[in-house]
């Protein structure tokens, strides 16, 4: 709710640690926030001073949807936040503001819109099959993220990218230092830096290609003037890493179904289930903790009372708006019948995440061959012996050990 009238005090800065969460645990602290009211005041363990964070769902779609929050404001500026890198730099898509963004995103079109990702469908699919069928002539027991997630993820962005074959294992080593918080500062900055470095030299040797991965795409926009040389190389590496974090995207729904034969069983029963089911899980599992991106205010804003002053800095919460009571019933509840299931588990607004029409293809690809190539998969281990990745910023088995 936006009203004009400033009628209550600013509410006090609460710390949030990092809390070393596994599975699909909901992180009390923002449980705690939640409960104490739609807007609070948080401190991170990184950067400086405080932020503002709404949590309700309309006040997450109203602010991602503001100009008056800007993410161009956050470049250069030590806003309080969760890892210690990550610190935004200026030419990121995730830190342009109208209309900068939409040009960003213009040049990915191709690619990313929904007849891009129809026309992966099919050779995804097959690359899919294949690893199940590799895992199939292995026999059982079998790590599910080594055999089928992770080479899947790596597979499908890497081609959408234009990643050569002989460069894949390193850009995965890269990509897993980046998203750590225990490889320290120096190896994630150095690691990001090296990233970027490489797609530069790959973006300007395929300015004329006239291919249609991502690489020779951005070469194109680049020679037109449509997009900077830094743009590029930095839109570039935002978008391996993203893909490839869909492993994890895919290991922690397959945890939930492996950990929930009554779900497992009943998307077997009704396969045109699958889709709702997919977006339900979207909602309901946590991708990671605390909080992503700020941005910052532009203007005086009052929200509930109170008044967030121009310059300062705003934190939404995905999560928490997926688990708001008024928008979802029983939120804690899984129910592959929710229906409007309006989650925010890809954002919103403009800087809505680019790859959810991959993330979405990858989820129902896998759910369907894991269910309809291997009708006896069940976990090889209870629960609560799998292992996650540690000191990750997007959540994720380490391993999913299963059996048929």
């Amino acid at each position: 709710m936006t009203t004009s009238e400033e009628t209550l005090g600013a509410p006090p800065v609460r710390h949030w640690p990092v809390l070393r969460l596994t599975g699909v645990d909901f992180d009390p602290v923002l449980a705690e926030l939640m409960r104490e009211g739609p807007i609070n005041r948080i401190q991170l363990p990184n950067g400086e001073g405080w932020a503002w964070l709404l949590t309700r769902h309309d006040d997450v779609r109203l602010v991602t949807d503001d100009p008056r929050f800007s993410r161009a404001e956050v470049a250069g500026r030590q806003v309080t936040r969760w890892a210690p890198h990550f610190a935004p730099r200026p030419g990121a898509m995730t830190l342009a503001d109208t209309p900068d963004h939409a040009r960003l995103r213009r040049a990915l079109a191709p690619v990313f819109d929904a007849p891009g990702i129809a026309r992966l469908r099919a050779t995804a699919r097959r690359k899919l099959e294949a690893t199940v069928d590799a895992m199939l002539g292995d026999g059982p027991p079998a790590d599910l993220v080594a055999r089928v997630l992770e080479p899947f993820a790596v597979t499908v962005i890497s081609d959408l990218m234009g990643v050569p074959d002989a460069d894949r294992e390193e850009m995965r080593v890269r990509t897993r230092r980046i998203l750590s918080l225990t490889d320290g500062t120096e190896a994630g900055e150095r690691a990001e830096r090296d990233m970027t470095a490489y797609f530069a030299r790959a973006v300007a040797e395929h300015r004329g290609s006239g291919g249609d991965d991502v690489v020779s795409l951005l070469g194109a926009a680049v020679a037109r003037g449509d997009v900077t040389e830094e743009e590029a190389s930095t839109l570039a590496g935002s978008l391996q890493i993203g893909g490839e974090a869909l492993t994890h995207n895919t290991g922690r729904m397959c945890f939930v179904l492996l950990s929930r034969p009554d779900l497992l069983a009943r998307l077997r029963e009704e396969p045109g289930l699958r889709p709702r089911a997919v977006e339900e899980l979207l909602r309901y599992v946590p991708h990671r903790n605390a909080v992503g991106l700020s941005r910052i205010a532009l203007e005086d804003v009052v929200l509930h009372g109170v008044r967030i002053r121009a310059g300062e800095p705003v934190y939404v919460s995905y999560l928490a708006a997926n688990r708001d009571p008024d928008v979802f019933p029983d939120p804690e509840r899984i129910d592959f019948d929710r229906d409007p299931n309006p989650h925010l588990a890809f954002g919103h607004g403009a800087h809505a995440c680019v790859g959810a029409g991959l993330a979405r293809l990858e989820a129902e690809l896998v759910v369907d061959a894991l269910l309809d190539r291997v009708p006896g998969l069940r976990p090889a281990v209870p629960p609560a012996e799998v292992r996650w990745r540690r000191g990750a910023l997007i959540r994720g088995p380490e391993a999913l050990p299963v059996t048929w």
